[in-house]
């Protein structure tokens, strides 16, 4: 849903001093990516990325540049002075808005569906403050929400952990610091704001009191999922999330027909698409905006990162893929390294220990053992044998080497690129390629073998007469 009326605020100028970090709080990650991208995508289910003001202040510089390609715009709090006055830095941005919603950039588990419902109530009971709120487990250190009445939206008081009474304390519902205002009244109220709390600082908490004095309704809805509103003030807790957010991206792919052996195991971003009948091994990491088809198999100890393989592709043991793309039936491993920008061909198989880098395998081409494709082509039907080595560095330019179809490139060859070999061509095995080779040729270019026979047994007679020789001439007792 996109309504031009309602604009989203996330906060994320804070600092994160428990983190014991020089990183932006928001910028660490779970799941593969930074805290506020997860809030940002959320946030872009509800409203277009250019209603979404994401207010920076910490190294403003720097979380302007993580989320520069989402679209979203940026309000600078330049001074850190509480929540409340980030919503007064960006009073301006957001003053055409009906309405506005506000979220936390280190809230990362929060999901559109919640959001939406929290935007629907708040239009459907035409309040001035809806409040997100929670009831977990253990709601130690969080203010907890006072309701009017047992049952009723409105909410009398938010009451914070040290000043609750002793009838009390059993309250476990607490304020998510996740609202949704009016932003008339918001913004008419918002410079009543005071700072005398403890920390000195603005608090948009206070606004629920704010706006009950004069007149306007609060209310409140609660989260159907307690840990929808977890934060992470240490790296311990960010571990948390980020193992929640695993288990609930493989929960999630499992669901879908997806066969996960030992998911706890495994290291599974949040974006990654697998088709149904894909099975993956324990120990597989898949990174980024990894996308596997159908009928495919991980093995164990594999790592694949930001790539595409189509359906029924094998990965064997022990294989590390990043940023490439792999067609269907193909074969990889074990052992074996895809380096960006390497393209495998439709049932071609790359082979133990074998590198490629910005190669081009074309369908149904193998290359089995122990081979360096960089900066190749090789064409439909070709075979690499062991050992070959496509030279494409001179110590400033890359180059490039050209293959063509159904050629065989024996082991322990050399292609100096710039080079080129022929469609149906043939390189002898041991071979160092300097010129190009045309279609249907053989190519061999290695030195003459010399055999001389007895050569071998008359070398070991000179050198066994010589050591006896030696022998005699040492002085006695040595």
């Amino acid at each position: 849903m996109q309504d031009a009326k309602l604009a989203i605020v996330i906060m994320a100028a804070g600092k994160g001093t428990r983190l014991k970090s020089r990183r932006p709080k928001v910028l660490h990650e779970i799941g593969g990516k930074p805290l506020l991208s997860h809030v940002i995508a959320a946030a872009s289910r509800i409203v277009a990325p250019g209603h979404i003001y994401v207010v920076v202040g910490h190294q403003a510089d720097r979380v302007r540049e993580a989320v520069a390609h989402t679209g979203v715009r940026l309000v600078e709090q330049a001074e850190q002075r509480g929540t409340g006055h980030a919503i007064q830095c960006a009073a301006g941005a957001i003053s055409g808005y009906g309405n506005i919603l506000v979220l936390s950039g280190d809230v990362p588990l929060i999901r559109p569906e919640t959001i939406e419902q929290l935007w629907q109530f708040h239009q459907s009971q035409q309040a001035a403050m809806t409040i997100l709120t929670a009831a977990p487990e253990d709601p130690t250190g969080y203010g907890r929400i006072l309701r009017a009445a047992p049952g009723s939206p409105e909410v009398a008081a938010i009451v914070e952990q040290k000043s609750l009474a002793p009838d009390q304390l059993g309250l476990r519902e607490i304020n998510s610091g996740i609202y949704a205002f009016r932003t008339a009244p918001l913004l008419a109220h918002l410079g009543e704001l005071t700072t005398g709390n403890a920390h000195g600082e603005f608090y948009l908490t206070d606004m629920a009191a704010l706006l009950r004095k004069a007149g306007e309704r609060v209310v409140a809805i609660e989260a159907a999922d307690a840990a929808e509103i977890l934060g992470a003030n240490t790296i311990a807790e960010l571990v948390s999330l980020d193992q929640a957010l695993r288990a609930a991206t493989a929960a999630r792919l499992m669901a879908a027909g997806v066969t996960i052996f030992r998911p706890d195991t495994c290291v599974i971003d949040a974006e990654v698409e697998i088709a149904p009948d894909t099975v993956i091994e324990p120990y597989v990491q898949l990174l980024g905006k990894t996308t596997i088809g159908t009928e495919c198999r991980i093995r164990s100890y594999s790592v694949i990162e930001n790539c595409t393989l189509g359906d029924d592709v094998l990965v064997r043991q022990s294989c590390v893929l990043a940023e490439s793309s792999v067609a269907g039936g193909a074969r990889i491993g074990p052992f074996a390294h895809l380096r960006p920008e390497s393209r495998i061909g439709e049932n071609a198989h790359i082979g133990n220990f074998v590198e490629t880098k910005k190669a081009v395998l074309g369908k149904g081409a193998k290359a089995n053992h122990l081979a360096y494709l960089g900066d190749a082509e090789v064409g439909d039907g070709t075979n690499i044998g062991a050992g070959v080595i496509t030279v494409n560095y001179d110590g400033v330019l890359k180059h490039r080497t050209r293959i063509g179809k159904n050629a065989f490139i024996g082991s322990d060859s050399t292609l100096i690129a710039p080079v080129s070999v022929g469609d149906g061509s043939l390189v002898g095995a041991g071979s160092c390629i300097t010129h190009d080779v045309p279609a249907d040729a053989l190519a061999v270019s290695r030195a003459r073998q010399v055999t001389k026979e007895g050569w071998a047994a008359a070398r070991r007679a000179r050198r066994q007469q010589s050591k006896a020789e030696q022998n005699k001439t040492k002085p006695e007792g040595e």
